[in-house]
């Protein structure tokens, strides 16, 4: 499936619920800061051993698969609703990056790329 097939199909399961009317903006990019939330709840206290581990147990795994088919969910209804196009815009965001993030300057480094060149 493309993305535009999943949004399709997102957008015809919330019509057949009459869920157009709750579908706002503001409603979606709550919902969607809610199910991130809901990850990270998932690694909340784990170390960081343990974090890697999260999808090799059986139930973890499960969980983790879910919130985030939730938080992709939430997100293409976002994009769909506000008419961004996510692989034009993750295309450009990539382009962005290189340009703010150097590979000389950022290679194995966690700054910000404002700090980069301090």
């Amino acid at each position: 499936m493309t993305i535009r097939d999943l949004q399709d199909t997102l957008a015809q399961f919330a019509r057949e619920r009459d869920w157009d009317q709750f579908h706002t903006p503001k409603n979606l990019a709550m919902a969607l800061s809610g199910e991130a939330g809901e990850v990270l709840e998932l690694f909340q206290w784990l170390t960081p051993e343990q974090s890697d581990a999260l999808t090799s147990q059986p139930e973890g795994g499960k969980a983790l698969r879910q919130e985030l088919a939730d938080v992709f969910a939430y997100l293409l209804r976002l994009a769909d609703v506000t008419g961004i196009d996510l692989e034009e815009a993750l295309a450009e965001k990539i382009e962005l990056n290189r340009h703010r993030y150097p590979v000389d300057l950022a290679y194995g480094r966690a700054e910000k790329y404002t700090k980069l060149g301090a």
